[in-house]
């Protein structure tokens, strides 16, 4: 392979548009060609990350893949169509980078796992709040063992009003496999779990609710810009979801997840608890480490990390030292699959009223 990454963008609206931008940013990678269902967003984008207007534009995601010469492809597509790209890319020999979620459900997602595999290519999966300077330091603290053992914690990403795309893929379940729990439970649970380890899931509880399909109260969340909003469209997903769940060392996890909710603001967190100190990671880059001192004073820290920064762009070109570089991945599929198991397992609970064992 080059020294310099060819790639193509698959979908080019809303978070599509900013991939193709931090691709542009990168300069070990070049963007060969774009791809949408709507050619003029790929021109859209490509104006917006300041790329020339002559780069190939395909409606045709197959087309794009058996044309151009390209060593990897970044799926930004409708929820339903990660698995099928991925897989046909592999198919032609191509690395795989996608937007979350990793796959509608498990199942989607061991097809992508096992034609990596059998491709012998990479994929990856966005995760970017790994990437953030708190989540870095905090990463570090825990591995150095100054928290002790992380026995429990919570997480949550929960709007007052929020819902992306009403209407839309993103409210409709056969397209998007859920609503909240699957569209942000990725990135707060992933971030808890990456921070306790990685341990292994074995079983989950949840509730789900559908309380604001009917709202009509004007969005307080830039987030809610996401997706396009179809009049009289389908609703038939979640807008606010509760679980916990177990893993095989005996940890457990708390969320809680909504695009709709009678809450003060909008939040995203995630606090974990360990024998020598317990911590909060907040949304505005702040960290608080809640310990004691040497003499048993009970002693609040706040260390400063610095600025945030891009966790997508540094998510961007971590799959590009992997691929130029040979750099160890942070992400394994793996770690998708349990994701979307437990995914599956929560919405199973939900509509069981039963705890599901993994």
């Amino acid at each position: 392979m080059d020294k310099i990454l060819r790639i193509a963008v698959i979908g080019t609206g809303g978070m599509g548009a900013n991939h193709v931008k931090w691709w542009a940013q990168n300069p070990r990678a070049e963007v060969v060609a774009l791809c949408d269902l709507k050619p003029e967003k790929c021109k859209k984008a490509l104006e917006k990350a300041g790329l020339s207007a002559d780069i190939p534009v395909y409606e045709d995601y197959k087309a794009l893949i058996d044309s151009e010469r390209i060593d990897a492809v970044d799926i930004c597509t409708s929820n339903d169509f990660h698995s099928i790209i991925a897989v046909y890319a592999f198919e032609k020999g191509l690395n795989v980078f996608s937007e979350k979620p990793d796959a509608i459900n498990a199942q989607e997602m061991q097809r992508m796992k096992e034609a990596s595999e059998k491709a012998g290519k990479l994929l990856m999966v966005m995760r970017n709040n790994r990437y953030y300077s708190n989540s870095r330091y905090l990463k570090q603290f825990i591995e150095d063992g100054k928290a002790g053992e992380i026995y429990c914690g919570r997480c949550g990403w929960i709007r007052r009003r929020g819902i992306p795309g009403r209407g839309g893929w993103f409210t409709t379940k056969a397209r998007s496999g859920g609503g909240p729990l699957i569209d942000l439970g990725v990135h707060m649970i992933d971030l808890a779990i990456w921070l306790m380890g990685n341990p292994a899931p074995v079983s989950v509880s949840g509730c789900t609710y559908a309380k604001f399909a009917d709202n009509t109260a004007k969005a307080d969340s830039q987030h809610a810009a996401f997706g396009e909003k179809v009049q009289d469209g389908v609703f038939d997903v979640e807008d606010l979801a509760m679980g916990f769940i177990r893993f095989d060392n005996g940890a457990c996890l708390q969320l809680e997840f909504s695009w709709a909710s009678n809450i003060e603001k909008e939040k995203r967190f995630v606090e974990l608890r360990g024998t020598k100190a317990g911590f909060t990671w907040n949304e505005d880059g702040t960290i608080g480490i809640w310990t004691e001192d040497e003499h048993g004073t009970l002693t609040d820290l706040k260390p400063y990390t610095g600025e945030m920064g891009s966790g997508h762009a540094r998510a961007l070109e971590h799959f590009t030292a992997i691929l130029l570089d040979g750099a160890k991945p942070d992400y394994t599929p793996q770690q998708g699959v349990n994701m979307i198991r437990i995914l599956d397992a929560l919405y199973e609970s939900a509509r069981t009223g039963k705890e599901v064992r993994l």
